[in-house]
């Protein structure tokens, strides 16, 4: 069965304040009071109590991390919140943190693309990249005005501290962790979200410590255009390393000898292929057999394998690395199921389809069905079971590696990817695991296919996947209920690094060997 995943963290959206109060003059006809309706008290409150229907109905993970008391508790929050006329952004910010609340990585809530369309044509864009190290903001261009390496202490007179916790909703994760809310807050938010967090501005007021420095210096950058911005991100100052864990500038997989001694396995992205019958399929399984056998042939005693930042993929590709790294057989999961009849789709009015950029269309819908009949039982006692048949048992395979494995995770690590690091922690031989802790979770997720669902009064869309899944995770005494892939050493960029352009969690792991 398909794994639907990547963070699309972008479509995350929420507001603080109207935007009405921030924004220039806008010509007729292209003003964001054109997209940012307002809505009365009865239509937030009719879409507010369909929105937790579906969830109910459809959303099988939606009592997974928290009690009906606690989900009750949060709703009664949000009924309270829109007793009074608010804009669709203000509203919308609510149901983001109902989003956020349920503990689903797969989870987001967004506002409509004509409004996403607008700011984007906006000329008031922070101007440079910013990043989070050390719990600080870290400018990350080298400019005239504000160094690389500085540490912004307030934008627009809003402190680092709530800057970064006012994004915090955005960046939803499963079960309880945090680890991808810190970096997120930074590193994600300073584009588009900023605009939809502080609203539109022709400049940004910056305070700020230069690198090695206690002395607090004031600037004013000019916002810029989009184009600007990308163009500045491109020529920020860690571009080359973080280009390292970068599936959109790496290939999907790659693999290289370090030394004579040590080999790098890398997974950028899960998606080398679709499923088995994808030509590319027996493609990449040769490519992993060949690995495996070079170093069996080499003895070679060392082996990184790095699925940092990999945002996750489809079934069976990550399966394949685990086979050679234990003596184990496994399973994708123990259980799985949807808590609705599978020959039914829940609130056909307010169903949009599996992605918020089109609307399902009926031949879309017919196939979308058929899925659900071929990969789930009959309805029964209130949920249709997995298919046994796309649940395999996966045995070692030859030639098993005999050398010691270093994996390497981070807090973007997810869905498909995060998934084999739950399989290595549970099964692998020789494994040391070094990092941060990934977003995905360690015993289990709510990540196939995933549905989207349009509000009818606020036209907000809302995707969440249906299946409840039981990863094939033995207990772990070091290993919480509710949160990611727990590394052996937690590593974390250091700020000494950052200056000199290297990758501290690499350059940790390489002296680990070193040592041993």
């Amino acid at each position: 069965m398909r794994k639907l995943f990547l963070f699309v963290l972008l479509t995350q959206l929420s507001f603080v304040k109207t935007f009405a109060a921030q924004t220039r003059p806008q010509p007729t006809g292209d003003s964001v009071n054109i997209y940012n309706k307002i809505l009365t008290s009865p239509e937030m409150k009719a879409d507010l109590r369909i929105f937790r229907e579906i969830r109910e109905k459809a959303n099988s993970g939606l009592y997974r991390y928290r009690s009906p008391k606690q989900i009750d508790s949060i709703y009664k929050w949000a009924f309270k919140k829109i007793k009074k006329p608010l804009s669709t952004t203000e509203y919308f910010k609510i149901l983001l943190q109902l989003t956020d609340f349920e503990g689903s990585c797969h989870n987001y809530t967004e506002v409509g693309k004509d409004l996403l369309n607008f700011l984007n044509r906006q000329r008031s864009f922070f101007p440079y990249d910013v990043k989070y190290i050390e719990g600080k903001i870290i400018f990350n261009n080298q400019t005239p005005e504000i160094p690389a390496g500085s540490r912004i202490l307030s934008v627009n007179g809003v402190p680092d501290t709530t800057l970064m916790h006012s994004f915090y909703k955005y960046c939803t994760a499963d079960g309880y962790t945090t680890t991808q809310k810190l970096t997120g807050s930074v590193q994600r938010s300073f584009g588009l979200r900023y605009l939809l967090e502080y609203g539109l501005t022709d400049s940004f007021a910056v305070s700020f410590h230069p690198p090695y420095s206690n002395e607090v210096k004031q600037v004013t950058l000019p916002a810029v255009k989009l184009e600007a911005r990308k163009e500045n991100l491109l020529h920020r100052y860690s571009a080359a390393v973080d280009s390292i864990i970068d599936y959109n500038v790496q290939p999907r997989y790659s693999f290289r000898m370090i030394n004579k001694s040590t080999g790098l396995l890398n997974f950028r992205i899960f998606t080398m292929a679709a499923d088995q019958r994808d030509p590319a399929f027996p493609v990449y399984v040769r490519f992993i057999d060949s690995v495996f056998s070079e170093l069996d042939k080499n003895a070679v005693p060392d082996l990184i394998l790095d699925i940092r930042s990999n945002p996750g993929g489809s079934d069976p590709t990550y399966e394949q690395p685990m086979m050679y790294l234990t003596n184990h057989s496994f399973k994708e999961n123990t259980l799985a199921y949807i808590n609705f009849d599978r020959d039914t789709i829940p609130f056909m009015k307010y169903f949009w389809g599996v992605s918020t950029d089109s609307k399902m269309s009926p031949e879309e819908l017919v196939a979308g069905k058929q899925f659900l009949k071929d990969n789930f039982q009959p309805f029964s006692n209130g949920r249709s079971y997995q298919d046994t048949v796309y649940n395999p048992v996966y045995y070692p395979k030859q030639p098993a590696y005999k050398g010691h494995v270093y994996l390497l995770i981070d807090e973007n690590t997810a869905s498909a990817a995060s998934h084999l690091a739950s399989l290595m922690k549970a099964y692998a031989s020789n494994t040391t695991i070094v990092g941060v802790e990934t977003v995905g979770g360690y015993y289990g997720h709510n990540g196939h296919a995933g549905v989207v669902y349009e509000l009818p009064h606020s036209r907000i869309k809302t995707k969440f996947s249906i299946v409840y899944v039981v990863q094939d995770a033995p207990l772990k005494p070091d290993q919480p209920e509710g949160r990611g892939i727990i590394p052996d050493h937690e590593i974390w960029p250091a700020f000494g690094d950052f200056m000199d352009k290297k990758d501290t969690q690499m350059e940790y792991v390489l002296k680990l060997i070193e040592r041993k």
